[in-house]
């Protein structure tokens, strides 16, 4: 069997909530529907010269000849699925994830390392998300590098070393061209939000000018936790277009307790934060009633000018 070594991105994309849209839609429409998400899919495959190597139930696997393609392919894919017209109207999401290296290539499939990697980073990708990993973005232009935010480093099963892993702001393109022109994005706004973190005798502050932090058990966090529950990078907080947005990537989840009483638990999730309220990390507020973070979200109102 002949067989060739070239250095591919391996990218795996596929539906989120295919599971559910069986049990709420019936088999027939469930399966046209996702047919449907596939096809458009694989244009965008196509569209960015990308090789489709297998489709696997509601999941396809495919290949580029660089991580910048890959790069605009997810985006696209996610662009094109978010804003299609299904089958009674039904809204589809995907995930994706991929990775950056050397494969086997043998008889129209690929193997190896590279293609596992994929594989794990596409399992740990939430729906509406595109993840990847440093490889890529060291293999991307400047341009597309800033689409890219560190997010987590993941230890996958059977691997040593650990991996960085990064988001991609697949939106952002969209957002800026739709708000540029209009003078309500142009003009500088009369207050800005910050959000206040306290822990013990810690206070961190995210704004315009830190625009994310790191908690968690480890040293190399921003803002340490001294909880055995808590994972050593148990949650990152960033300041993602005007909103404070709470993004686990623990072991055990996290809980946030709002200011109406509510409580939520967040795994592998995001959730956005508001108002004032506490966060446990690890544990259920029964079990951890003292050890959190309180967090507040306060506008600062920018000084008046020329006006008395």
């Amino acid at each position: 069997m002949p067989q060739s070594v070239e250095k591919l991105a391996v990218l795996f994309a596929d539906i989120s909530g295919s599971t559910a849209l069986y049990e709420s839609r019936g088999d027939e429409i469930a399966r046209r529907l996702i047919a449907q998400c596939i096809a458009v899919m694989l244009r965008e495959v196509q569209a960015y010269r990308g090789t489709l190597i297998k489709t696997i139930g509601d999941e396809i696997m495919c290949t580029f000849a660089s991580a910048e393609a890959a790069l605009l392919a997810a985006c696209a894919m996610q662009n094109s699925v978010e804003k299609g017209r299904f089958e009674g109207g039904y809204p589809m999401h995907i995930r994706v994830g991929f990775h950056y290296g050397d494969v086997i290539r043998e008889e129209g499939d690929v193997f190896g390392d590279t293609v596992n990697v994929a594989a794990r980073v596409a399992a740990i990708t939430r729906a509406s998300q595109i993840m990847t990993t440093q490889a890529v973005v060291d293999a991307l232009t400047p341009a597309s590098r800033e689409k890219t935010r560190q997010i987590m480093r993941a230890e996958f099963k059977g691997k040593q070393e650990q991996f960085d892993i990064s988001l991609v702001v697949w939106e952002m393109d969209d957002m800026m061209s739709t708000r540029i022109g209009t003078p309500a994005f142009r003009k500088v706004p009369d207050n800005f939000d910050e959000l206040l973190l306290r822990y013990r005798d810690q206070t961190l502050k995210v704004n315009k000018e830190r625009r994310s932090v790191v908690l968690g058990r480890g040293d190399t966090c921003d803002m340490a936790v001294m909880n055995n529950y808590a994972s050593r990078q148990h949650m990152r907080i960033e300041l993602r277009f005007g909103k404070f947005v709470a993004i686990d990537q623990s072991t055990n989840g996290t809980y946030l307790r709002f200011d109406d009483g509510q409580v939520a638990r967040i795994a592998r999730e995001e959730i956005i934060l508001h108002g004032v309220g506490s966060i446990s990390m690890g544990q259920t507020y029964t079990d951890n009633p003292a050890d959190l973070v309180e967090f507040s979200v306060t506008s600062q109102h920018a000084p008046l000018s020329g006006k008395s």
